[in-house]
């Protein structure tokens, strides 16, 4: 038998990935028959039904203990691997913040008088609804507007994973925000008001998040509390069935995603159903605690988006970002492309607690020497000295045409955003029209692509870009391009 390395559970010898969390072996450690570790015993924490649910009520408290048991049956301690990754998207105030602030408060992770100061805060300026929003959203600017402007990182350490829960805004104005925070995901909570339903800001969103390739989503038809009559079954089909729809129409398989009803603001069908006689379906908890953990590419170049960039006293430079591909330790020698700048790697933290070595999927903050903060900004990309990221000059794409008034042509230079980066490009060549669903030639070089319209063409940056071809590195080589809406989507299928 042979443990992962990444999160520990036995695999056969001649396994290639981890059963549990796709992480790619490479010898790993090897164990005779006994895990060493403890699996649960007994049923308590089965409902009626024999569903295995997040854990037993705490007495004291009234809420749920954390008991994290991953997918191989064994147990590892909380705040450790494996790591998932989990995006929060949807329209403009239909309760993301607040979701994730209640997740929080009812597995025990905020204290009741974190939750006490933020309900009398919201209070005093009349926001009292905004309370459990307000454990993420600390920014006075928010909190005076009542919406999240930029993206926020939060550990959460379930039953199943060390999760990194990402709040993205959900106002058409800070989608420039939000598209940093999806391209980081592994997998997205999408969240609907089961009041208005599916609104413009839920078909934006849930198109960039298939566009970024996350292809996993539990969907909260959150403020059920508020329908009439209350908490309506009747109502949550109906939005059920709309989401649905929403989703097939961009590409999303029904095994891709879990439909379920949510009051984050009074806490029904968090942690445990509340007052919803008539769902037998899954528990939030138990819904994002189900998600798959996707294969960690170890063996591939490092290659780590750059987010955020600042200088700490006593540190030096601090660059933060995900890390997409191989592994990061310090003392490696790495470039940031495309300024071609070149340090070593001093020390690596993840929420503040530092760590030996950093994989696939980890948030990083990581300290370089030799490195000024003026030299690297959001959107360069971190490689290894020895094979550092591309930088184009032109590329070749493969795009789809969402929605556009008018007919595009060549020169038309939209913004586009590629992990991380945000930059201008222009259209110096429409190559060829293609039929969206075969990818069959319709036409050779084109006048023009319209909506529903499928292409090749090859952009200019109007500055240096680092990407790479969508066969290489997924993550590198999607993009979105905009024009203050979403426009369409491609991938990068050439660099020149």
């Amino acid at each position: 038998m042979v443990r992962c390395d990444n999160c520990g559970v036995k695999n056969e010898s001649d396994a290639k990935y981890c059963k549990n969390c796709g992480n790619e072996l490479d010898g790993g450690i090897q164990q005779g028959s006994s895990s060493g570790t403890e699996a649960w015993d007994g049923d308590e924490s089965k409902d009626e039904t024999g569903t295995q649910v997040w854990g037993t009520e705490d007495k004291d408290s009234g809420k749920t203990p954390h008991r994290r048991k991953n997918k191989g049956g064994t147990t590892t301690p909380s705040g450790t691997e494996p790591h998932l990754n989990l995006v929060f998207i949807g329209h403009v105030e239909d309760g993301k913040s607040t979701l994730i602030g209640r997740t929080l408060y009812e597995t025990g992770e905020i204290p009741d008088h974190v939750i006490e100061e933020c309900k009398k805060e919201a209070e005093k300026k009349g926001q009292g609804r905004f309370a459990y929003a307000w454990v993420t959203d600390k920014v006075e600017e928010e909190r005076d507007r009542g919406l999240t402007i930029d993206i926020k990182h939060t550990p959460f350490p379930s039953e199943q994973y060390y999760f990194t829960i990402i709040d993205a805004p959900g106002h058409r104005d800070f989608v420039n925000n939000m598209i940093p925070g999806t391209s980081q995901a592994d997998a997205a909570v999408l969240v609907v008001s089961a009041l208005e339903g599916v609104m413009a800001q839920t078909r934006e969103h849930t198109f960039l998040a298939k566009t970024f390739g996350v292809d996993q989503l539990v969907v909260a038809v959150n403020k059920i509390d508020s329908t009439k009559p209350e908490f309506s079954q009747e109502r949550f089909i109906e939005v059920r069935d709309e989401v649905k729809k929403l989703l097939k129409s961009v590409g999303y398989q029904e095994s891709e995603f879990e439909i379920i009803p949510t009051s984050a603001f009074k806490g029904h069908n968090i942690t445990k159903r509340g007052n919803m006689n008539w769902w037998r379906g899954k528990t939030f908890i138990q819904a994002i605690n189900d998600l798959e953990m996707p294969l960690k590419p170890t063996k591939k170049p490092l290659r780590v988006p750059i987010y955020d960039v600042h200088s700490i006293t006593g540190k030096g430079v601090v660059t933060v970002g995900r890390i997409e591909t191989g592994v990061m330790k310090p003392g490696d020698k790495v470039t940031f492309m495309p300024a071609n700048v070149t340090g070593e790697v001093k020390s690596m933290e993840q929420h503040n607690e530092e760590i030996s070595k950093g994989k696939p999927g980890q948030y990083v903050s990581f300290n370089v020497r030799g490195l000024r903060e003026a030299e690297v900004e959001r959107g360069f990309v971190c490689g290894p000295a020895k094979s550092p990221p591309k930088v184009a000059n032109t590329f070749t794409a493969r795009i789809i045409v969402l929605d556009h008034p008018n007919a595009i042509n060549k020169g038309y230079t939209p913004v586009f955003h590629v992990h991380t980066a945000e930059f201008s490009g222009e259209f110096v060549e429409l190559q060829k029209k293609l039929d969206p669903k075969t990818g069959e030639v319709k036409k050779v070089n084109p006048d023009f692509l319209k909506n529903g319209e499928a292409g090749i063409i090859k952009v200019k940056p109007l500055q240096k870009i680092s990407l790479e071809k969508i066969e290489e590195f997924p993550i590198l080589g999607r993009f979105a391009f905009r024009m203050g809406q979403t426009i369409g989507a491609g991938q990068v299928i050439d660099i020149q």
